[in-house]
């Protein structure tokens, strides 16, 4: 029930990071892959890599801000393997104006007043409105085969505030919200919907002090591993989980479930 032999599976950010790691994940699992990503270089160099595994991939450079570009993704898709029965919206940014979650116990963030209208939306488009527009493709071909896996990627920070972090915040809630409408919507269409809202994975390098300063906050004592969220994805895309839908898997070591990992400590 685990294995996604012959699925065909689309990952947005799929060059770096965890979109790499999921990419990684689904071949060994069997799936052929169209791996979307802003850069062509790195999602041609996970494509080659997939390739090793014997399946097939397909590398689509795409801005999943750019509506048309989504569109052009999902049919490519169909035109190349002829149906579409995984997608993962896995893109985002954590970046600027708004702290990556594993930057933010040494972020100093701005004053909402000082952010730009531009900056928002740079924040909403590409962590919120890139999934609705993956989704809204997606779910066309999925509706009419009667099958297909919807993994939208969430965060800690959609369910728990950090500090200045209003944008990504913000937008990885409704990620949440998005996933929950789309569920009940799409249940008698046999289309599973669910998210995962990670919290610290060690996707940069960071200074030994925040790593050591940051222990506290971890019951694990230690950050995730970008490679510990692919077995979930392949639950979460495969038959295993016919009957789960709408629910939102947290994968942190247990952080959220203690003191939330603001940068703060109690004294």
């Amino acid at each position: 029930m685990f294995l996604l032999r012959d699925k065909i599976g689309v990952v947005t950010g799929g060059g770096t990071g965890l979109g790499r790691e999921i990419c990684m994940a689904f071949a060994h699992s069997g799936a052929h892959l169209v791996i979307a990503g802003r850069r062509p270089g790195p999602i041609e160099a996970v494509a080659v890599e997939v390739g090793k595994s014997g399946v097939k991939a397909l590398a689509v450079p795409t801005d999943i801000t750019d509506s048309g570009q989504v569109k052009t993704l999902i049919e490519q898709t169909v035109d190349n393997f002829g149906r579409v029965d995984i997608l993962v919206n896995n893109a985002g940014i954590a970046k600027g104006v708004d702290p990556a979650p594993e930057e933010a116990l040494k972020f100093e963030p701005k004053p909402i007043w000082e952010w730009t209208d531009e900056e928002w939306r740079y924040s909403i488009d590409t962590n919120l409105t890139g999934a609705f527009y993956g989704c809204r493709e997606a779910v066309r071909y999925m509706v009419k085969q009667k099958s297909g896996k919807i993994i939208n990627m969430a965060s800690v920070g959609g369910l728990r505030g950090i500090r200045g972090s209003f944008g990504y915040c913000s937008a990885k809630g409704a990620i949440i919200q998005l996933t929950r409408s789309l569920a009940v919507t799409l249940a008698g269409d046999n289309v599973q919907v669910n998210c995962i809202a990670p919290g610290f994975l060690e996707t940069t390098e960071l200074p030994a002090d925040v790593k050591t300063r940051s222990r506290r906050f971890f019951p694990f004592g230690r950050f995730g591993l970008p490679r510990e969220i692919g077995p979930l994805c392949i639950y979460l895309a495969s038959a295993a989980s016919d009957y789960v839908t709408g629910e939102c898997f947290v994968i942190d070591g247990a952080a959220s479930a203690g003191y939330a990992p603001t940068g703060y400590a109690p004294t």
